[in-house]
């Protein structure tokens, strides 16, 4: 009994900052913006008494499995139980809780699309965190009284891989004009993805729909598989240029002996995750400090050994982040346009 007087004095003491000016514990837009030096630790407290978090996330692989480990083990008493899925699979699922008033999630990372969906339906709270300065403005979506509603906290940057063995290097395209060149006709392919989707809006933006008429008389294919599944056809030679893979999975490949290249075009699509916090989060504290740690050093070394880029890194290329400046009905109807695009460049159909 003694023991657990003593635990309950000390967590107390540790919120009492946070209570001062109300006498009870804060609403959760209060705590969002509670910036005090005491932060993490008021929110370490709330988050033990609390016990757990529950955690949406759109990581694939085992990034997230790690990066939760990470934030238990710096924080004992706190449980971190996650549901990984699709943006499409988290859209659902919060768009069910929310329509039975079941609030479930607490701290939500995934692509800004379904993020800009949820801020219309006023889903988010916007919030601030320790690291915020370092972030770019243009990779935080801002909210009132230098709040944010998220920051982009990783980066997948898309361009061309070329298996070497079939594309001489000087005939490897070095931007999106070298793709057309006549050598590489019955050569080239497409993720049917969303990546090979945002590649597709790229090629239309920045060089335009004659371009686009151009390159399909080379007879690009299109597969309909992820980025990642197309990088090994080019590394197995059924494929010899994609310009729809991830600098990050070559980069794995190539410690292996891949027998391949990237290449950065023009520009790099750069298919970002970002980290929000739901305003009916039922573990308020825990919520805030899972966003304060995936933004913080922490949570940035786990995505970085999983070769996730950074938006705090500069990496000799031009980034591109579709989604930037529009609401979710433009993302939609951009995306839509930009697949019939590419299901009508390419041969070899699989929609």
């Amino acid at each position: 009994m003694k023991l657990l007087t003593s635990a309950l004095v000390l967590t107390l003491s540790l919120l009492s900052t946070a209570w001062a000016q109300t006498g009870k514990p804060m609403a959760l837009a209060q705590l969002a913006a509670y910036n005090k030096p005491d932060r993490e630790k008021v929110l370490y407290a709330g988050a033990k008494a609390e016990g757990k978090i529950t955690w949406y996330t759109s990581l694939a692989g085992d990034s997230y499995k790690k990066l939760a480990a990470a934030f238990e083990a710096k924080y004992p008493g706190v449980r971190v139980e996650t549901y990984r899925g699709t943006r499409q699979d988290l859209s659902a699922r919060i768009s069910a809780e929310n329509q039975a008033q079941r609030y479930i999630v607490d701290t939500i990372e995934t692509t800004i699309p379904l993020l800009k969906l949820l801020k219309d339906q006023q889903s988010l709270v916007p919030y601030t965190f320790p690291t915020q300065a370092k972030f770019p403005d243009h990779v935080k979506e801002k909210g009132p009284k230098g709040l944010v509603y998220w920051a982009i906290d990783r980066e997948s940057h898309i361009g061309l891989a070329y298996n070497k063995n079939m594309i001489a290097p000087a005939l490897a395209p070095r931007n999106y004009e070298g793709l057309l060149r006549p050598e590489l006709k019955d050569k080239i392919a497409f993720a049917g993805s969303d990546t090979g989707v945002t590649v597709t809006g790229a090629l239309l933006k920045f060089k335009g729909e004659e371009f686009v008429k151009k390159l399909k008389t080379l007879n690009p294919a299109i597969h309909n598989v992820s980025g990642r599944a197309l990088l090994d056809m080019v590394i197995s030679g059924e494929v010899g240029v994609s310009p729809s893979t991830f600098r990050n999975h070559v980069e794995v490949s190539l410690k292996v002996g891949a027998p391949i290249d990237w290449i950065p075009m023009d520009v790099v699509p750069s298919n970002s995750g970002s980290t929000a916090v739901s305003v009916k989060a039922p573990h308020p504290h825990a919520a805030l400090l899972m966003a304060d740690f995936i933004l913080g050093p922490g949570g940035q070394k786990v995505l970085e050994e999983y070769q996730y880029g950074s938006p705090l890194k500069d990496y000799g290329f031009k980034r591109w982040y579709p989604e930037q400046g529009l609401s979710a009905e433009q993302i939609d109807k951009l995306e839509e346009r930009w697949r019939n695009t590419l299901r009508d460049m390419t041969r070899r159909s699989s929609f």
